[in-house]
This record gives structure tokens, sequence and C-alpha cells, in this order.
């Protein structure tokens, strides 16, 4: 009797198990079939990234304002007695006050007003200066050497969950894979195991996903897969409907370090109230998502605190819908050191940072590994 209700309590155990690791991986994402997935970059990670202070962002100084050569005095004009009168001339005062043209109006704030022929030389300048561009003299956007990053993964799914995650960023020239892992329980007997990859291209506009890969391993179950495929014109996605591209398209994995990429390129994108959109592929749909920065926050890790910038997306709807923040710290080259993921109300992932970054010693693309 009593072996009965033992094998009895181990196998509603195990089903509950199996239960709650359906659940969880549906917090992570959806699933289909997917084969052929690219082989995965290695990397020797031999260094840790210490914390440094990020560049900062100084405006850009007005120039000082030019001066204009008196114009000559001009002659007096004898007018002839049988000349008509001229009509009154508006003071100069109301001729100013009156609104110019759209036209005028965009010429006057985007042309100072230059002497001495030096109009040219101006125009060079702003456009060297434009948004996404370096300064002059300084050297291009140069991406990371490659890079691991190691979670404690804390969170609640119809219980409490434990366990562990990791994100690396490889590379190999202008190929880039983005590795997110995530296993729930221990280690010798994981409960789920979950694999995202984006594998694509490094551009000088950033990354260019050409395949996404998730794959999803629950203990005593089978292995579910899911595949997007991206091109020039579009993406297919996991369930084969095609979608239309759309500019700097992300996926799950790919977005974390395309939004390092921002950030690096454009701090001033970061400041409480601001917005940053992003354009997202996931495994059944296209979606527009946008990120309200919350701020600046003191994140306690092991290693000590660190500061980093709150993203939290606007997503509005039913319980399934996912929600996925982060935190970028300035200090360790703009990599998210927090990440927690959310469905509905109850549910959710935390990912926290567990020790320093951890890095190759290879040069990466441009130059000097980012500062």
């Amino acid at each position: 009797m009593r072996r009965g209700v033992f094998v009895l309590l181990v196998g509603l155990t195990l089903l509950l198990h199996l239960w709650l690791a359906d659940r969880v991986g549906a917090l992570l994402g959806e699933n289909s079939q997917a084969a052929d997935r690219p082989p995965r970059l290695q990397a020797a990670f031999v260094r840790e990234l210490q914390q440094e202070a990020p560049p900062v962002v100084a405006p850009t100084p007005a120039a000082p304002p030019r001066r204009r050569a008196p114009a000559p005095a001009a002659a007096p004009v004898a007018i002839p007695a049988s000349a008509p009168q001229a009509e009154p001339v508006e003071p100069i005062a109301e001729v100013a006050s009156a609104p110019a043209s759209a036209p005028e109006a965009a010429a006057s704030e985007s042309t100072p007003a230059l002497a001495d022929g030096a109009a040219p030389a101006a125009v060079g300048e702003a456009a060297a200066s434009a948004p996404g561009s370096p300064p002059p003299g300084e050297p291009a956007f140069a991406w990371p050497a490659s890079t691991r990053l190691s979670y404690t993964l804390t969170g609640y799914v119809r219980g409490e969950v434990l366990g562990t995650a990791q994100v690396e960023w490889l590379r190999d020239g202008d190929r880039y894979q983005v590795h997110l892992d995530v296993v729930v329980g221990p280690g010798f007997a994981p409960l789920m195991q979950r694999r995202m990859t984006s594998d694509g291209e490094i551009t000088p506009q950033g990354l260019v996903p050409r395949r996404y890969d998730e794959q999803t391993q629950v203990a005593f179950g089978r292995t579910r897969t899911a595949s997007l495929r991206f091109d020039a014109d579009g993406v297919t996605l996991a369930n084969g409907q095609r979608h239309p591209g759309l500019p700097a398209l992300q996926d799950t994995a790919s977005q974390f370090v395309q939004l390092t990429y921002l950030f690096t390129t454009g701090a001033e994108r970061l400041h409480p109230g601001g917005r940053i959109e992003m354009p997202l592929a996931l495994p059944r749909r296209v979606d527009r998502w946008v990120y309200d920065v919350i701020g600046e926050e003191a994140l306690a890790t092991p290693f000590g605190p660190v500061p980093a910038w709150h993203l939290r997306p606007q997503r509005e709807g039913d319980a399934s819908s996912l929600s996925i923040e982060a935190w970028f710290a300035p200090s360790l080259q703009y990599l998210p050191v927090r990440i927690v993921i959310r469905r509905g109300a109850d549910e959710f992932i935390d990912l926290m940072i567990e020790r320093l970054p951890q890095q190759a010693a290879d040069e990466p693309i441009g130059g000097s590994a980012l500062r």
C-alpha cells in the first residue's frame, strides 16, 4: 500500500514538473519546427570587463556669431520731377515680425549667416556632426570582442523557480551570433532548457539578422523548436507566414545587442521620459515595440553597485502578452545587466548578472574595444 502511494506521489510530482516546465517554456516564447541551424561560433573568454566611466556626451557648442562687413553707403540718386512718388515702406520691425514662408524659414534655420565665403565649410562641419556619424577626427563605432554575460535566474511561474542564464555575443569578421541560454532547475537535472540564437551580419547601421532559432528541452518531454528566416524582402515566421521587412528589424535575441549599439553611438537617447522604437520579429508575428526610458537606477550586484538605465516596453493586452524589461549599464559598455520577462500580472522570470562580463582577447571590428 505504501509503495503504491509512493509511486503515485512520484508520478504526480513528475506531471507537475512537466506542466510547470511547459508554463515556463510558454513564458519564454512560442514553438514550432526548425532544422538546419547554423553551427555555433566559438570564442575563448580570457579576461573580465571592468567597470569604466562612460564617455560624456557633451552638447555641440554653438558657433560664435560672425560679424557682417558694413555695407558701403549708397550714392545719392537724383529723382526726376516727373517720376511717380514711391509707396510708403512698412517699418523694419513690422517686416521682421511677419511670418516667413515654409521654404524660406527652413533655409534660414539650416543656413547660418556667414561671411567671406565660409558657407561650404560650415555645411561640411554640420554634416560631419549629424547623428549617427562620428565627430571629426574620431574613429567609427567599434564592436566589442566576443562577450559572455552570466545571470542568476529567479522568478514565479505557478510557484517559485530558480536557475541560471547566459548571454553570449560572438563574432567572426562581419558575421555575428547572439545566444540566450536559460536553464530552469538545478544544472545536473534541469527542469527546462531554452536556447535562443540570432545569426546574421554586422553593418554600419547595426545588426542585420539572417536567421533566428530557439530550442526548448523539457524534462521527460519532447524537444520543441522554432525558426525565423530573414532576407532582403522580409521575414518568414515560424508558422510559415511571410511578413514584409522593416528598417532595423531585430529578433528576440539580437535586440539586446542592437540596443547596446544604439546607446553607445547615441547616449542622448537615454533620458527619463524618452522613447525608443524597435521593430521586432517574434515566432508568430512582427510588431513595433516601443520602449519607455524609465530612468537610471543603481542595481546591487555581487561585484558592487552598477548604475543602469531601465527600459520598459509599452505592452498592453491579454494575459498571454509578453513584456521584456531590460537594464543597460553605461559603465559596462551598455551591456544588459538585468532582464525581466513577464506574462500577465503574476508570472515572471528575472535574470540578474552574477559576475563581471567575460571577454575574448581578439580585436573587435574597426579598432580597439568599446570604452
